[in-house]
């Protein structure tokens, strides 16, 4: 009977440390490409100018739209990430903003879901390189 209650005791405490660790550990959207001049000035009029990118680091569109930017313009926007799990998650306001799926950006308080071209965005904003 002894032998039979380590194992089980084991097994039965595996399954907790492997989800709490999953818990601690926080992920985020690596961006790789290098960004232009022109993306630059443009995430910074962006920011300036309160745009909002609601994003989560595990979703494949946030990472292309992201890639559009380059790593040095993706730092300078306004980025809010959704997912429970992410690094500085702010998943509440997600749900405040009835956030439906990623990227979905704010720009003028309208809502517009989809991954942008850098001349998309610069058009919506009044942005002038």
């Amino acid at each position: 009977m002894k032998r039979l209650l380590v194992p089980l005791l084991v097994l039965l405490t595996l399954p907790s440390v492997v989800h709490s660790s999953h818990i601690n550990y926080k992920r985020e959207l690596v961006v790789t490409s290098e960004s232009t001049r022109e993306s630059i000035e443009l995430a910074k009029y962006l920011k300036d100018n309160g745009v909002v990118k609601y994003s989560a680091y595990w979703c494949p569109n946030c990472l292309n739209q992201s890639e559009l930017f380059g790593k040095q313009a993706y730092r300078e926007l306004n980025v809010v990430e959704c997912a429970r799990d992410g690094i500085k998650s702010q998943t509440q306001l997600c749900i405040e903003k009835k956030i439906k799926g990623f990227p979905t950006w704010e720009i003028n308080g309208k809502l517009i879901l989809g991954v942008l071209s850098l001349k998309e965005l610069s058009k919506l904003t009044g942005f002038k390189n």
